[in-house]
């Protein structure tokens, strides 16, 4: 077999592997490393990549954001903002249909913000939301339902654990990867207040009602949630601004939802232990799946398989749209049976080598141009532009034509087309991995295997399972909708960007 066919065909056997429950990580390191002495017909290459794999893995800076991010999460729900963000929601939404429903999706949304992980917010919030939503007569499938899809906002409200990781992956900026995706967790959790609007409309009696509270009680249970936007301007804001870099961000939002915990006297000394130990298996746990990725995508690039797959998808022609969208709903489809972490590292080096050579024309040269000429005008025709090339440039601004080399040195201006490419490319990455990031976040709502789904269900044994997946496929409804959305129109994923 040559190299590439034994690339192709440790696909099927790391489905095997996975379908088989061996852990993702072990998996992908076990068919990586038996891949490596396969193609290099020795163990010499692959051993020592496993030294060298190992040590660059964990001593990696850039994902010592991970175990900070982590730890801010742990030490949000000891300071009881989980609470604190529930109770302000429920006494604004509470008494309307669906109201408590609701509140907890705006709940987890603001938990979101200071928590990267989806797992993590879905178990905390369901602590917190289901006694209240059992309490006022809601459904038991669409209570877990609510808290399920309310989770999802965990991993793509900034800051995302999973966003991180994909940044790693394609050498993006972590900043510009959260602000892309500030808008569209905005978008998620209005699109699901609307799915329980609908559903309490198609089903008035899943869901009870509740007294209004005074607006006095309102207002003072608002008060209560500054430590969250104090945390998330201050992380995400401070990141964004240049402030610090994203892991020196997590630090101290890790060390501000501490010092927040021990006023509030969540933060003890064995709170405080506790914290650690389970932020470190989780970590432990996170780190094994990134160097078991990585040895396998390394097995992979030697095969050559991912460049060999993109210099074929571009040959035949397909439009980038069709690519981008059979792409979308294989996310789809295994994000069902896989969890979002380990689709992101074992897919992302496959495909983003073949959405990397599409050209979705995001970026206009021509455009660019004429935003740059527009600005310099708008302050005054620069001193000795003749009066034939300033009704050129007016008349390239005017048609949509690119502006020629002359023009642009007259305006003092330089928009090259390398220029335009760099952003298409950046442009196209960051977009790329907001919608991936997305539809995998579908998947942990998903039945047959939405972890999810199981979580939630766990604390509340009484509902049947079935009830939970009738309920949820109202949310999905409402992420396929966002999905095409954003799809469409790639301008409201990059909006913030241009700003």
């Amino acid at each position: 077999m040559t190299s590439l066919e034994i690339g192709i065909a440790s696909f099927p056997a790391l489905m095997v592997l996975i379908f088989l429950r061996v852990p993702i990580g072990l998996a992908m390191f076990v068919v990586g490393l038996v891949g490596l002495i396969w193609v290099t017909d020795g163990t010499q290459v692959a051993f020592a990549r496993l030294k060298n794999e190992t040590y660059t893995t964990f001593s990696s800076y850039s994902l010592t954001i991970v175990p900070m991010f982590l730890l801010m999460g742990h030490f949000a729900t000891l300071g009881g903002m989980s609470n604190a963000l529930f109770k302000a929601a429920e006494g604004w939404l509470g008494h309307r249909k669906g109201g408590v429903a609701m509140a907890s999706i705006g709940a987890c949304a603001g938990f979101g913000a200071i928590c990267g992980s989806s797992l993590a917010t879905a178990a905390t919030m369901g602590r917190v939301a289901l006694p209240e939503l059992k309490q006022y007569g809601y459904a038991g499938g669409f209570s877990t339902a609510t808290l399920a899809a309310g989770g999802t906002l965990g991993i793509l409200i900034p800051p995302s654990v999973v966003l991180v990781i994909y940044a790693i992956l394609t050498e993006q900026n972590i900043a510009k990867l959260f602000l892309a995706a500030f808008i569209p967790g905005i978008m998620a959790a209005l699109g699901y207040v609307i799915a329980i609007s609908v559903y309490v409309r198609l089903y008035p009696e899943s869901a009870g009602t509740r007294p209004a509270v005074p607006y006095s009680e309102r207002f003072a249970a608002l008060v209560q949630v500054w430590p969250v936007l104090l945390v998330f301007g201050l992380v995400v804001g401070g990141i964004y601004l240049g402030w610090f870099t994203p892991t020196e961000g997590a630090a101290v939002g890790a060390f501000g939802t501490a010092v927040i915990a021990f006023f509030n006297g969540g933060l003890t000394r064995s709170s405080l232990v506790e914290s650690f130990t389970v932020t470190a298996r989780s970590t432990a746990m996170i780190f094994f799946i990134v160097l078991g990725a990585g040895f396998y995508n390394g097995f992979l690039a030697l095969t050559q398989v991912p460049q060999e797959l993109s210099n074929y998808v571009v040959s035949q022609g397909f439009s980038p749209w069709m690519v981008l969208a059979l792409i979308l709903c294989f996310y789809l489809v295994f994000g069902c049976l896989m969890d979002s972490l380990s689709m992101i590292l074992l897919t992302i080096p496959i495909f983003f080598p073949v959405i990397s050579a599409m050209d979705f024309d995001l970026v206009n040269l021509a455009a660019l141009q004429a935003d740059a000429a527009r600005e310099v005008l708008a302050v005054g025709v620069p001193d000795g532009m003749a009066a034939e090339t300033l009704a050129s440039i007016k008349e390239a601004i005017a048609n949509g034509t690119e502006l020629t080399r002359a023009e642009m040195k007259e305006l003092g201006i330089r928009i090259t087309k390398g220029m335009a490419n760099r952003m298409e490319a950046e442009h196209v990455a960051i977009w790329f991995g907001i919608l991936v990031l997305i539809v995998v976040e579908v998947g942990l709502i998903t039945p047959p295997v939405g972890m999810n789904l199981f979580i939630i269900n766990a604390m509340d044994r009484k509902t049947p399972m079935i009830e939970t997946y009738k309920a949820v496929m109202f949310f999905v409804g409402s992420d396929i909708i966002r999905v095409i959305i954003l799809v469409a129109f790639p301008s409201i994923t990059l909006f913030l960007l241009a700003l």
